[in-house]
């Protein structure tokens, strides 16, 4: 008996106490820690992106994962009934996915709910089902900012927009810890924290959430109103290069993605490209002036209304006569633009273009962005140089063409665009063009929302503004189509001490109504001076009065011979 009470008490020890002994304590409790201390994921916090203002534009909130073990969920079928009412699905359907999953151990069943629905299928106490904490995306401002601000898929991933941008930078980093669950893989004790969970870093945005509500406004009405495909427009600061509104429509609300449309989630003003029409006159003009070739008061004769240019026909409206270069941009003539186009050396146009940034992207690491097409030839063709200075043969992106007309605004001086908040001091623009040649230019500009010009309807009361109109046939199997245009409007205000550029494109009017002074420029002028409301610019008392020179005897006209 003595002898097999020590037999007994060595086995013990050798079990409890003994380390080196085979199958001892110390294999026993890993045997034990492997089926009972699980370590546990502990979600992050993504990081909360902002306006310029700080008004939130995307936030995360708590919500709660359903998720079941099928291997013990598979051994109780009498629960679930109970479970699938709670979830709100039906038996055979809850059955077929346990099925499915039957040899995994982790399977979710629902995501993102409330904490209370969570609460509540919990609280059946069905074994094999439990929770687990996450995070979900929510955007205040809906489809309003959504395509500037993007948004993240179920697992908190960026997916477009400035979401998929900075991804890395608001993810954040997941924590771990360990617990101990017991047989059922319930958790009976938290054991200690591996990992803290590190929150994603805040992100503030350049644009303004009252300007990008107004702008969305406009625009949305617009489109509505004339029957466009779809539209744009960017509110670009002059003085810094900052994006203060950027809208789109068809848009979409990120909140609500069951009847997303593929289409609606294009950020077309940096992801589409199309080309310009008569926007790129003033472009044009600005090169012609610095050539030395021009001045604003060289008149060309647009007689008899029509150009021929190798087989094409280039027409005005009507029969202009003599124009100076401020008329040529106020009444749009194609005709005067063409003889000052051949009149002038094939590359200064496109070399101007290229030093405005067309052709290039804008470095506002924007997925997608477009950089557009800006065709060189070695051999200019005569119908080439024309198409060039009234803006076909090329694309750009409508943010393209609002950061072009900010050297006019600027002085000839050039900043990069952000779409992010500059809390530092304004980035220092580089001298691109003479301010000599960008105040003509601006003058010129102002008499196109005159009665004057094709642009009256961009007129805004309380302040003087100055841009240009353009219309464009769209592109088309085999050439032009006749019906279909695209319709825009770029301007910069005030025209005195430029503060915004804002640029507007509508996409496929209909047809009774389809030219940018129609569809576009409106929009321009009540974005425009809500904008400049909103930024707290004081009115002018007579803005719209501009003193235009009178042709003199002494003016040269220039000729052109084709």
């Amino acid at each position: 008996m003595l002898v097999l009470a020590a037999l007994l008490i060595w086995r013990i020890a050798s079990l409890q106490v003994l380390p080196d002994t085979d199958r001892g304590y110390q294999f026993l409790q890993g045997q034990g820690d492997a089926r009972t201390i699980r370590t546990e994921p502990i979600s992050a916090y993504r990081g909360v992106i902002t306006d310029r203002n700080g008004e939130p534009l995307a936030v995360s909130t708590p919500v709660e994962s359903i998720w079941a073990n099928p291997q013990i969920l598979l051994q109780n079928p009498k629960d679930w009934g109970r479970l699938a009412q709670a979830l709100g699905w039906k038996k055979a359907e809850l059955e077929s996915r346990l099925t499915r999953y039957s040899g995994k151990e982790f399977v979710y069943l629902e995501r993102h709910l409330p904490p209370q629905e969570a609460a509540a299928i919990i609280g059946l106490g069905v074994d094999g089902v439990y929770t687990q904490r996450e995070y979900r995306r929510y955007y205040p401002a809906g489809e309003v900012a959504a395509h500037i601000v993007g948004m993240t898929d179920i697992d908190d991933r960026g997916q477009e927009g400035m979401e998929l941008a900075y991804d890395a930078w608001l993810a954040g980093e997941s924590g771990a810890k360990q617990v101990l669950k017991d047989l059922r893989g319930r958790t009976v004790k938290e054991l200690g924290l591996i990992q803290s969970a590190r929150s994603g870093r805040p992100l503030a945005l350049s644009i303004d959430l009252r300007l990008q509500y107004l702008a969305h406004r406009e625009l949305k009405k617009a489109v509505q109103e004339f029957g466009a495909k779809a539209g744009s427009v960017v509110v670009l600061d002059v003085r810094t290069g900052e994006v203060l509104a950027m809208v789109n429509q068809p848009s979409y609300n990120p909140n609500d993605r069951t009847s997303i449309h593929p289409a609606s989630l294009r950020n077309r003003a940096l992801t589409d490209v199309f080309e310009p029409g008569s926007t790129m006159k003033p472009l044009a003009v600005l090169a012609a002036l610095e050539s030395g070739k021009f001045h604003p008061y060289s008149v060309i004769d647009t007689t008899p209304g029509y150009v021929q240019v190798g087989r094409k026909t280039l027409l005005d409206p009507v029969n202009y006569g003599e124009l100076d270069l401020t008329r040529i941009i106020a009444k749009s003539s194609q005709v005067g633009m063409t003889k000052m186009a051949l009149a002038m050396e094939p590359n200064l146009i496109r070399d101007m273009y290229y030093r405005l940034g067309l052709g290039q992207g804008t470095g506002t690491g924007f997925p997608g962005e477009a950089v557009g097409v800006l065709p060189s030839y070695t051999k200019w063709k005569p119908i080439q140089r024309a198409t060039y200075a009234f803006g076909y043969g090329l694309n750009l992106t409508v943010l393209q063409l609002a950061h072009a007309y900010a050297v006019l605004a600027s002085d000839g001086e050039q900043r990069p665009v952000s779409l992010l908040r500059n809390e530092e001091e304004p980035v220092a623009g580089q001298k691109i063009v003479d301010s000599e040649y960008t105040s003509a230019v601006m003058k010129m500009l102002r008499k196109v929302v005159s009665m004057q010009g094709t642009g009256s309807r961009a007129k805004v009361e309380a302040y003087p503004v100055a841009g240009k109109t353009g219309t464009a046939h769209k592109a088309d199997a085999g050439g032009y189509a006749d019906n279909r245009y695209i319709g825009s409007f770029v301007g910069v205000a005030p025209a005195d001490h430029p503060d915004i550029v804002v640029a507007v494109m509508i996409d496929e009017p209909n047809d009774s109504k389809y030219h940018g002074g129609q569809v576009a420029a409106p929009v321009f002028s009540s974005v425009t001076e809500g904008a400049l409301r909103l930024l707290q610019e004081p009115p002018r008392s007579a803005p719209n009065r501009l003193t235009v020179r009178k042709r003199e005897p002494g003016d040269q006209v220039v000729g052109v011979t084709l």
